[in-house]
């Protein structure tokens, strides 16, 4: 048996924009659906949004997206959480982290910077006791990311 899991991404109206995002970020093919594209009618509000969205490259980066009914990108008044470090400790209220992790500094680097545009860097980028490169912020879709590189077989 073979099993695959994807994150799946809930947006308050921005799904193809993190979608674009994402794709700029980690390359690959994106796929979107509207709900008027299955079935919904056309003048109804909400119908060019995103029901399915998908990115995913050649590399084995996948994440799905969609725009959750009846909700606005304007209204902030819904908030997916915080994250912060203090004394060298994650503190969070939020249910999960999307981890990226690359094979070296340089790889993992590249991702960070795109993703750092318009974020909040939660933990710069940089060694720690784990990791020759480890990293946190939220993006400007509200999703926290843990970047880092592949810690030596051993250590």
């Amino acid at each position: 048996m073979s099993i695959t899991t994807t994150t799946h991404l809930n947006f308050p109206g921005t799904a193809r924009q993190a979608l674009d995002f994402y794709q700029s970020v980690f390359g690959g093919t994106v796929v979107a659906a509207t709900y008027g594209d299955l079935g919904m009618p056309a003048d109804a509000p909400g119908a060019d949004k995103i029901v399915f969205g998908q990115v995913e490259n050649d590399y084995g980066f996948r994440v799905m997206a969609y725009d959750i009914p009846g909700q606005d990108a304007t209204d902030t008044s819904r908030t997916a959480g915080s994250t912060r470090r203090e004394n060298g400790v994650t503190v969070t209220d939020r249910t999960f982290f999307q981890s990226v992790r690359g094979e070296t500094l340089d790889e993992v680097t590249g991702i960070w910077n795109a993703l750092a545009a318009g974020a909040d860097v939660v933990e710069p980028l940089a060694a720690s006791p784990w990791s020759p490169g480890f990293g946190m912020l939220t993006d400007r879709f509200g999703v926290t990311w843990v970047i880092d590189v592949q810690p030596a077989r051993g250590a």
